[in-house]
C-alpha cells in the first residue's frame, strides 16, 4: 500500500488519502472474455441501419402567452420573456422565448428497434444544445428528431446501448433556431 496522508473534512475529522502511484487494473479473464462475447449483442449491422431515421416533423405556432407562462413556470422574471413593451427596447426588438422553451415543443422521436426484450431499463444520458436564432411569438417552429448514433458498451449489469438523437427546431423562414443532441441509455 502506498503512503498515507491526512487532511480534515468540514467537521474537523481526519480523512485518510491514499497517495500511492496509480496501478493498472487487471480484469479477470472471465470478465474480459464475457465482454468480448457481449460486444455488439444488440447494436448489430441491422440496428445501425436505423441511424439517420427521422421522426415525423411537427410544426407548432408559438404564442405570446405560452412564452409568458413558460417563463413564469421556470421563475425567470426577465422582461425579454415577459413584457413585449420592455422587450422592444432590447437588442431583439421584442419578446423572445427562453432558450429552454424548446423543451416544451414536443418532437416525434423515432422508434429504435433493438432486440432487448420488453424488460430493459432506461436512463437519460443528458443533452447538449446549440442556439442560433431566437424564437419569437408568432413563429411557426418545425421540430424534427433523427437518430444520430447507436453504440454499445459493457456495464456492470450487462450490455448498455447509447442512443443519440438530434432534434432541430426550425422557424418558418427555414432558419435553424436550435439543435438538441440527447443521449438515452438502455440496459
Amino acid at each position: 500500500m502506498g503512503e498515507l496522508g491526512s487532511c480534515e473534512n468540514r467537521a474537523g475529522r481526519a480523512l485518510k488519502i491514499n497517495r500511492s502511484p496509480a496501478r493498472p487494473v487487471r480484469l479477470a479473464a472471465t470478465t474480459y472474455a464475457g465482454y468480448k462475447n457481449m460486444a455488439n449483442k444488440y447494436v448489430t449491422d441491422e440496428a445501425r441501419k436505423q441511424i439517420g431515421k427521422a421522426g415525423e416533423p411537427r410544426t407548432v405556432e408559438v404564442e405570446r402567452g405560452a412564452i409568458r407562462r413558460f417563463a413564469e413556470a421556470i421563475g425567470d422574471p426577465n422582461p425579454i420573456f415577459n413584457s413585449d413593451r420592455e422587450a422592444r427596447q432590447g437588442r431583439f426588438g421584442g419578446m423572445i422565448a427562453p432558450p429552454t422553451f424548446c423543451r416544451s415543443l414536443a418532437a416525434a422521436i423515432p422508434d429504435v428497434k433493438l432486440e432487448m426484450g420488453e424488460s430493459f431499463r432506461g436512463l437519460d444520458g443528458g443533452s447538449d444544445w446549440e442556439y442560433f436564432e431566437p424564437i419569437r411569438a408568432g413563429d411557426r417552429i418545425t421540430v424534427q428528431t433523427k437518430i444520430a448514433d447507436l453504440r454499445e458498451s459493457a456495464g456492470k449489469l450487462g450490455p448498455m446501448v447509447f442512443i443519440t438523437t438530434e432534434t432541430s427546431y426550425t422557424n418558418q423562414f427555414g432558419q435553424v433556431c436550435a439543435i438538441q443532441r440527447a443521449t438515452a441509455i438502455r440496459y
